[in-house]
């Protein structure tokens, strides 16, 4: 019997643990894509406990904790941080089979030296061990990125963000891991929404403008918004859709749509549909134009418990899986952009693992010579962000398209602690390549393999981003 999440987890035969200690394990993290506050980096927060730095905001936990019973004083409400803990503990020492069990002890491995398992049994002495810890220099929020050898950071921005705490960053010489914005204009696009009126007035006071009161100003706004995120290093977008659509519609409708929402009539479905069609390709456009790259997120519905959505709102743990995410909607949006010459290098992320085929064969349509694999398949997301899900992700790409032009894992979190998830993703990658090469299926040529394990790990992210390093 192996033993617990030792030196050799998830290695199971001798390529895989050369493959990973001998190339994969020492390579720098590039985090492209995360949702981790920049304020906390420029003021170098120090978190008072575990629960701070484990639990604040991780829906991932939430939910584990919710689906065991525990109440939710416990999870989001107004127990002390030592009480949340020790009902996180509770839970975790049932997690069999679930990611949460692998990523927490993976953390209290690397940023705590603790070998053990959490547990009730042992809740007060990992309490007491961490805090400790966290007390410590080394352990402030830029020394956590620092030991976790990340090179660079995208955050996730709004267009209306000021990006103030990415230009303190970026003008502190004492740090030198590069902290970068990502577009992400969803309130910008989310017609329907019933800020969205409001959410006009902000990004028009922004660009010092009284109002926005066209379709065609909205483009001019976010074009000015999108010079000013490119002057402060930004060449990443990121978008989240319910699916990618394409219902094209003429100038003269997508006016005529913007200005019924103008009058505060909500849009039809359809309505909503041409707009958001009109938006991406848009957006696409100018992506293009400043060489940015685009990342599509979908197949998610959200907010599906109302009762718990009106107490706690979005990004609490009551999201699923979207089944309807048409491939051929998704096709034609990147064929429009194609026809135009305006067809950025472009991610394609479903949180429905049924997409994944779909999506491998779609990229096929739009490669070309512009970039090695210009066209992705992102890593498994969110809900397929474990064991089987990257091993099926990464399966089908390979069968499908280029598994070696594979820009790799992100941590898509909330925490700093979340950086081993790479770790996680390595081994899992690393043993996936290891049992085709033990089973005769490809050589063992190892300056082949050990160039395809470090391109997937960090290389193929560096080149495909353009990213500054």
């Amino acid at each position: 019997m192996k033993g617990f999440m030792d030196k050799d987890f998830l290695l199971e035969t001798e390529t895989a643990r050369k493959l990973f200690h001998d190339y994969a394990e020492n390579t720098p993290v590039l985090d492209y894509h995360c949702h981790i506050n920049p304020r906390e980096i420029a003021e170098d927060r120090q978190f008072e406990n575990i629960t701070q730095v484990w639990l604040g905001g991780d829906h991932y936990k939430w939910r584990f904790m919710r689906s065991c019973g525990v109440e939710e004083k416990y999870i989001t409400g107004d127990a002390s941080d030592y009480e949340k803990f020790c009902k996180w503990a509770e839970c975790l020492g049932k997690a069999i089979g679930n990611p949460l069990f692998h990523w927490s002890h993976l953390e209290l491995q690397r940023y705590f030296n603790y070998q053990g398992v959490l547990s009730s049994k042992t809740a007060d002495e990992v309490w007491n061990l961490c805090n400790a810890r966290l007390q410590e220099p080394s352990m402030s929020v830029r020394n956590l990125i620092r030991q976790s050898h990340v090179t660079l950071i995208c955050t996730t921005d709004d267009p209306v963000d000021s990006l103030e705490w990415h230009k303190k960053i970026a003008e502190d010489d004492s740090f030198d891991v590069k902290v970068l914005p990502a577009w992400r204009p969803d309130k910008a696009m989310n017609i329907e929404k019933p800020d969205y009126l409001d959410y006009l007035d902000k990004l028009a006071a922004v660009v010092g403008r009284s109002e926005i009161v066209t379709f065609a100003q909205l483009k001019d706004a976010l074009r000015e918004r999108m010079a000013y995120f490119a002057s402060m290093g930004c060449n990443v977008s990121d978008h989240a859709l319910e699916y990618v659509m394409y219902c094209p519609a003429t100038d003269d409708e997508i006016e005529e749509i913007f200005l019924k929402r103008l009058n505060h009539m909500t849009p039809t479905k359809e309505e909503e549909l041409k707009f958001k069609t009109a938006f991406m390709l848009f957006a696409g456009k100018e992506y293009a134009r400043l060489d940015w790259a685009m990342q599509l997120h979908y197949g998610c519905k959200r907010d599906n418990n109302s009762l718990m959505y009106e107490k706690l709102g979005p990004d609490t743990g009551y999201d699923c899986i979207n089944n309807y995410a048409p491939s051929s909607q998704m096709a034609d949006l990147l064929d429009a952009l194609i026809r135009d010459d305006a067809l950025p290098r472009t991610i394609l992320y479903s949180l429905n693992p049924n997409d994944n085929q779909a999506i491998g064969s779609i990229l096929g349509c739009f490669q070309d010579s512009t970039a090695v694999a210009k066209i992705q398949q992102g890593s498994a997301w969110w809900f397929n962000d474990h064991k089987t899900g990257m091993q099926d992700q990464m399966v089908s790409l390979a069968n499908l398209g280029n598994l070696s032009g594979f820009v790799g894992m992100l941590t898509d979190s909330r925490s700093f602690l979340s950086y081993t998830r790479h770790e996680y993703f390595r081994r899992i990658l690393c043993n996936l390549i290891g049992g085709w090469v033990e089973n005769g299926e490809f050589p063992a040529d190892m300056d082949i393999l050990s160039e395809i394990v470090t391109d997937i790990s960090y290389n193929n992210a560096k080149r495909y981003f353009k990213f500054p390093l």
